[in-house]
C-alpha cells in the first residue's frame, strides 16, 4: 500500500464531494461539497495542496453492464480538466458503480431526509469511491483504475 492522502471527487452537474484518506490509506472521511462552476478546479487545487494529496482518486460512473455512457463521458472530460488544474498530482479514474447510491441508502439508515442530505450524500459518495478505491489497492498490491495523463494542448 502506498504511503500519502488521497483526495476521492464524485462529480456530478450541480455539486462535486470530496472525500480524503489518512495517510495509511485506511480510511476515507467527508471533507466538503465544492459548487459546480466558476472556482471549482481551484477549490480542489486548493484542497490538493492543503491535504498534501498525493493523488485524485475521480468516480467514472459506468452503467451495470460495465460501459461507459454520457455521464462517464462527462466525468472524464471534467477529470481531463481537473488533471491539467491539479498537474502534477495525478488524477486516477476509478469505477463508482452505485456508490451515490450506497451513499444515500447510508444516509437514509442513519435518518438523514433527502433533502437535507444532498450536499451530504455528494461528500458520502466521495468516500465511498475513495475506500473502494483503498480497499482494491490493499487487496491488489497495485493501484486502481487509471490514470489521466495531461497534454500539453
Amino acid at each position: 500500500m502506498r504511503r500519502g492522502v488521497r483526495l476521492g471527487v464524485d462529480v456530478g452537474t450541480v455539486r462535486i464531494g470530496v472525500a480524503s484518506c489518512d495517510p495509511g490509506g485506511l480510511i476515507a472521511t467527508p471533507v466538503e461539497t465544492v459548487r459546480r462552476g466558476k472556482g471549482d478546479l481551484r477549490r480542489l487545487r486548493d484542497l490538493v495542496h492543503e491535504y498534501e494529496a498525493i493523488e485524485i482518486v475521480l468516480g467514472l460512473p459506468r452503467s451495470l453492464d460495465g460501459k461507459e455512457h454520457a455521464a462517464a463521458a462527462h466525468a472524464r472530460a471534467f477529470g481531463a480538466d481537473l488533471a491539467r488544474y491539479v498537474a502534477p498530482c495525478p488524477v486516477r479514474l476509478v469505477d463508482e458503480r452505485l456508490s451515490t447510491t450506497v451513499a444515500a441508502r447510508g444516509m437514509r439508515a442513519s435518518g438523514v431526509s433527502a433533502r437535507a442530505g444532498r450536499p451530504a450524500v455528494d461528500q458520502a459518495a466521495a468516500m465511498v469511491i475513495l475506500q473502494d478505491a483503498l480497499d482494491a489497492e490493499r487487496a491488489t498490491g497495485g493501484p486502481p483504475g487509471e490514470v489521466l495523463t495531461v497534454s500539453d494542448e
